[in-house]
């Protein structure tokens, strides 16, 4: 039986990337296109179907791109979490306990 290849993971949340990817493009996007589309006569639905096509694409696809950049860049998409430190301490507590609500 042949060893299974083992691959690393560039660690981006392509999840997260696809999601964010699709809410900054509606946001941004479709305002961008509905301007765009002021200057242009568009008489029919199929008109101004090809025409949010043929300007959201663009859109879209420089929306991706700037996305999966940024997460790629700064490790975005992870869900906060901090990488395990190599010195066995959680990084999590390093608070002090001064502000315990109990009085103790």
């Amino acid at each position: 039986m042949q060893p299974v290849e083992r691959t690393e993971v560039e660690g981006v949340d392509y999840g997260w990337v696809m999601q964010t990817t699709f809410v900054v493009t509606i946001l941004v996007g479709a305002p961008v296109v509905a301007v765009l589309s002021t200057g242009v006569t568009l008489e029919t639905w199929g008109a101004r179907a090809a025409f949010a096509v043929r300007v959201g694409a663009p859109i879209w696809f420089l929306t991706a791109v700037a996305v999966a950049a940024y997460a790629k860049q700064t490790d975005a998409g992870d869900g906060g979490t901090q990488p395990a430190s190599d010195d066995g301490r959680d990084d999590h507590d390093d608070h002090d306990d001064h502000d315990n609500r109990d009085g103790e």
